[in-house]
């Protein structure tokens, strides 16, 4: 056809723009539109195929759900969204009953009791070794379900969740940073990982970032209504500031600072984490490093160069300050000052 070809995918543009960045001026207007257009119509259809698989089996040979547990779970995410819970609370624990209430079929969920909650546990979660942390979500979910829902039935009382796993968080060091950084040509990638580092950000919070949230004079950020509906302020250095401004002036964002392949819409979560997997394979790094290892490295290198803890906690936005010091476990300025009695041998 007298033309180059690539592949048609969700993050085009943004190849596009990587491969001829300082090379060409890429006018992607007429395609913009298009893509918008087709992903609205694709999110469309999406939805109207969510009821339609509900019903469907999975591969671990459970009946599918019944019209019944259909409505049941239904009723489940309007009262959910009802108590504005966030969207993955809602497809998690809505997501969990539906298994449930599978498991227990041809039960109906008005007539389950504690003792189907012990046995889906024991029965399903156990032997296809299914982590703690789903069993702890499915007795949640199932809790807060009977407990709205059906307002009886589940004595929770008589169900044991599993002992807590008490994990290190994932750091990188600093040079580490740099290199995944660094290893990004295209400005947008570069400016969204460099931000998340450099003030401790979620995924959520990066995404959700607006515009009017960026208040220069102050060099703060306002991060709004993040986890556990909180609002915060995050410090933002001059630095920064200069780099996100230069990407602003460039890409001329509408809305979220960080859009998508339309105006004013939200970037991808999944895009994000491409971009981050694609940054750490041109670094060279082995690791199978997550966007929330970039906060978790903010943290522990703020506290390695003396920041208090309260101070982090802040930042963070941590209710407690027992999930913050878990970075006193971490951090290497500390542990490496500590002589081993083998070295007087």
């Amino acid at each position: 056809m007298s033309c180059w070809h690539i592949s048609d995918s969700s993050d085009v543009i943004d190849l596009l723009l990587t491969a001829f960045s300082g090379k060409a001026f890429i006018d992607y207007t007429a395609l913009k539109q298009n893509l918008a257009d087709r992903i609205r119509l694709q999110r469309q259809l999406d939805k109207s195929r969510e009821k339609q698989k509900i019903f469907l089996r999975n591969n671990d040979d459970m009946p599918a759900l019944s019209e019944q547990g259909f409505s049941d779970i239904e009723q489940y995410k309007r009262w959910m969204e009802a108590h504005r819970y966030p969207e993955s609370t809602i497809n998690i624990y809505s997501g969990m009953m539906v298994r449930f209430l599978r498991f227990v079929s041809p039960k109906k969920a008005s007539e389950c009791n504690s003792e189907d909650l012990i046995r889906i546990v024991k029965d399903y979660i156990l032997p296809n070794g299914l982590s703690q942390s789903f069993q702890n979500q499915m007795i949640s979910a199932v809790k807060k379900f009977y407990g709205e829902i059906y307002l009886s039935a589940i004595d929770i009382g008589k169900i044991t969740r599993p002992r807590l796993q008490h994990r290190l968080p994932n750091v990188l060091s600093k040079d580490e940073v740099r290199q995944i950084i660094n290893a990004l040509t295209n400005e947008k990638h570069r400016v969204m990982l460099s931000l998340l580092y450099a003030c401790g950000l979620r995924r959520s919070e990066l995404l959700q970032l607006m515009l009017n949230d960026i208040e220069r004079n102050r060099k703060l950020i306002r991060v709004r209504q993040s986890k556990g509906f909180k609002d915060r302020i995050v410090p933002i250095s001059e630095k920064t500031i200069e780099m996100l401004d230069l990407y602003i002036r460039r890409y001329k964002p509408q809305r979220f600072v960080f859009e998508g392949q339309w105006p004013g819409g939200m970037y991808s979560a999944t895009s994000l984490e491409k971009v981050l997997k694609m940054a750490c394979e041109k670094a060279g790094l082995s690791k199978s490093v997550t966007l929330h290892w970039l906060r978790h490295s903010y943290a522990t290198h703020l506290l390695e160069s003396g920041t208090d803890l309260r101070y982090i906690q802040e930042l963070l936005g941590h209710k407690s300050s027992r999930t913050t010091e878990i970075y006193t476990h971490v951090t290497s300025s500390s542990l490496q000052k500590i002589r081993s009695p083998f070295d007087d041998l």
